[in-house]
């Protein structure tokens, strides 16, 4: 069983956000699999899909974004699922508008949400999906810049990449993460 945990913040006031593009991912592979998310618990709103053999598990923590890990640890235990199983799917201000990038592994690299998951999982052990938003501009603050929504000149690009990204996160699951960073990332 894997699971694929796009972050956010769950109010409508973010849905647009950069913060919020794990949730669009979501979103995203929900509309291939031809489902919603129709399970409320575990602080989250999830799904479980079949990929050929393999369950799935689509999830959005409701737990706010800096406490994501709460969500992730809860929906983890509870269906047994293997730290090197879980894709964790996010924004990255340190990666250009319009590309991702697939780790393994790795640090918080400053995300309030990936920080709330290593300390929930007491491991830095699980794959993400990194979602560029663009570089924050030197006179801005770094939660304004994430909770702001995208310009209006950004929105295809962002879209273009949600897609790309939804289609790494496919390719995961069919091919391994080692195949998919080798095709993927930008």
């Amino acid at each position: 069983m894997k699971m694929i945990v796009g972050l956010g913040n769950p109010e409508k006031k973010y849905e647009e956000t950069r913060h919020n593009v794990g949730f669009k991912l979501v979103d995203k592979l929900c509309e291939r699999f031809g489902t919603n998310l129709n399970e409320h618990k575990f602080h989250s709103l999830f799904t479980g899909v079949n990929m050929g053999e393999e369950k799935i598990i689509l999830a959005k923590p409701l737990a706010y974004m800096n406490n994501s890990g709460l969500a992730v640890r809860e929906i983890s235990n509870y269906f047994k699922i293997d730290i090197g199983d879980i894709y964790v799917v996010y924004d990255d201000i340190s990666i250009d508008l319009g590309s991702i990038r697939i780790r393994k592994k790795g640090s918080a690299g400053g995300h309030n949400g990936i920080k709330s998951i290593i300390n929930h999982l007491s491991s830095m052990d699980f794959p993400r999906i990194k979602i560029g938003v663009g570089e924050k501009p030197l006179h801005m603050d770094l939660a304004d810049y994430v909770l702001s929504n995208f310009k209006k000149s950004e929105r295809e690009i962002i879209e273009q990449s949600i897609e790309k990204a939804a289609e790494a996160t496919l390719s995961i699951l069919d091919k391994g993460i080692d195949f998919a960073m080798n095709n993927f990332n930008s």
